[in-house]
């Protein structure tokens, strides 16, 4: 598991993050698909995970019980699409559960 990571997201979201050689799951929008791609990546043991913004709400579901451990650190990023949100919530949770406040509410 040590220094592994994967990239969820779109083909055109992964694309970079493949050229790097970090392991893709390119996967279309679809809750089943991106589910499945989240269950996946859990199974293979990854210590990071970057998944896109628009494939967070459909991957939280497999995601929200290893996010209280340290492994894997699953972290959300916006792409080309309007930001909905989802990645500041993420990152909000993250610095909770680090720091004991949420330092993003002002």
């Amino acid at each position: 598991m040590e220094g592994k990571v994967a990239v969820l997201g779109s083909g055109d979201f992964v694309m970079p993050f493949a050229a790097l050689g970090l392991d893709t799951f390119a996967t279309e929008p679809v809750p089943d698909k991106v589910a499945e791609a989240a269950r996946t990546i859990l199974k293979q043991r990854y210590a990071l995970v970057v998944v896109s913004e628009t494939m967070a709400r459909a991957a939280q579901p497999v995601f929200e019980d290893v996010q209280r451990h340290a492994t894997p650190c699953v972290v959300v990023v916006p792409f080309t699409e309007e930001p909905s949100g989802i990645a500041t919530e993420s990152l909000g949770k993250m610095l909770k559960m680090a720091t004991g406040i949420n330092i993003l509410k002002g």
